[in-house]
């Protein structure tokens, strides 16, 4: 069986231990040296970009994320053995955990990072697509005579690069389409390698909940719930045309990737569509004072997120969760284009004012900025109902840049911290 020492790169026939170096970290499978569609994910990508520059947290539970009222955005895994994930409130995770270092997360940073990772993946291959800045897909098809190694190596090769040039451990999932690649790579983290090949795509699903489905969240669970249907296994009992009767389009997508088949191509092109951020409340509130706070620190980490992609929105969206989840939806669209947090924030506090405060409380908030276009076409003439704004915008611009030099807690704005 082919196989690969994920240290020193040596190709060999299986066995428990590379026959150069000695290392257990070998990656073996029938085929290993003939697939191509990979998905690469850092592990807790931010949380080591901080332990990575400072030392004295290799050892503790380290959670990226806001203040009290905020939400996890990413833990390190020592801190997810106490129960912390993603998205978990605040409050929540400092009970589980009183322990933890919680750092404000530095977006531009973590974006810097990520386009020298992006970087090293184009010298592989120029079909990347990026998911986030932690995460992309790969396709190396044809790419064994350029580099002279199929693509197994050369991704042992990217996150042995990952780690010795930056710092930075990475998770591969090779396969036959990026479906597949995806949920390998999440299989073995931290520092993984796994495989899942056309042989054994049914016996690897059949018994997989259907959970494993990209965008199958709580609420279509429990829809495929009340059908019966809590596994792959499951799913096969279904005839398409009832699948897509129950389900509608949904239906389709689950047919076809309750077999493994996916079609869709690693698009080097795949466009940016929106850049949000929100969050979900431990308490229902309808303070005017906390939600704008939560709107600066939104719109701040909208804009940092626009920033660092060098792009720009002409549509601010406001959404909003009331207490009874009803969901408002608010959108104003701009004179131009702009990645601005003054200009993000006022966009969204007028959505706020102008009828949606009635409707409180609120259990979740969200920024989104939409319509997006390179950064270069942004704020071109300037508002002229707001002469001021051209200050403001020059304030923020040297506000960026004492923060890429002293670090994003440097200088912040009062109403942030409400």
């Amino acid at each position: 069986m082919p196989a690969l020492c994920r240290d020193c790169l040596t190709t060999f026939d299986a066995g428990a231990r590379c026959p150069a170096c000695a290392s257990r970290r070998v990656a073996a499978h029938p085929e290993l040296f003939s697939l191509s569609i990979a998905h690469m994910d850092c592990d807790a990508f931010y949380a080591s970009v901080e332990k990575r520059d400072n030392p004295d947290l290799a050892d503790k539970p380290v959670i990226i994320g806001g203040g009290a009222r905020g939400v996890v955005s990413t833990a390190c895994y020592i801190a997810r053995i106490r129960g912390i994930h993603s998205a978990m409130p605040m409050f929540q995770a400092r009970r589980l955990c009183p322990e933890a270092v919680v750092i404000p997360p530095r977006m531009e940073h973590y974006a810097a990072i990520s386009r020298e990772i992006r970087a090293m993946m184009q010298e592989m291959t120029p079909a990347v697509e990026p998911l986030s800045l932690d995460e992309a897909f790969m396709d190396l098809g044809g790419t064994a005579r350029l580099h002279g190694a199929p693509p197994a190596v050369m991704l042992a090769r990217l996150v042995r690069r990952m780690r010795d040039e930056l710092g930075i451990t990475g998770s591969i999932g090779l396969s036959h389409n990026k479906f597949l690649a995806k949920i390998a790579s999440d299989l073995d983290k931290p520092h993984g390698f796994s495989v899942i090949g056309q042989a054994d795509t049914d016996a690897f699903l059949r018994d997989k909940p259907v959970s494993l489905i990209w965008g199958v969240g709580a609420t279509s669970r429990a829809a495929l719930e009340r059908a019966g249907i809590h596994t792959f296994a499951d799913l096969l009992r279904w005839d398409r045309s009832d699948l897509h009767a129950r389900f509608g389009s949904m239906g389709e997508r689950l047919w076809t990737l309750a077999r493994g088949q996916d079609t869709r191509r690693v698009s080097a092109n795949h466009p940016v569509k929106s850049i949000s951020n929100e969050t979900t409340f431990a308490t229902d509130t309808a303070d005017s004072d906390v939600l704008d706070g939560h709107l600066w620190r939104m719109a701040e980490k909208v804009s940092d997120r626009a920033k660092a992609r060098d792009l720009a929105g002409r549509v601010v969206t406001l959404k909003l969760k009331t207490a009874d989840h009803r969901l408002l939806t608010r959108r104003h669209s701009l004179r131009d284009a702009s990645h601005f947090a003054d200009t993000i924030y006022r966009a969204a506090r007028d959505l706020y004012d102008r009828g949606s405060a009635s409707a409180g409380p609120f259990r979740l908030l969200g920024v989104g900025l939409s319509d997006l276009c390179p950064a270069a076409q942004a704020d071109r003439s300037g508002d002229l109902l707001d002469p001021a704004a051209t200050a403001r915008h020059a304030t923020e611009r040297t506000t960026d840049a004492i923060r890429r030099r002293f670090g994003a807690q440097a200088i912040r704005k009062g109403r942030s911290l409400r």
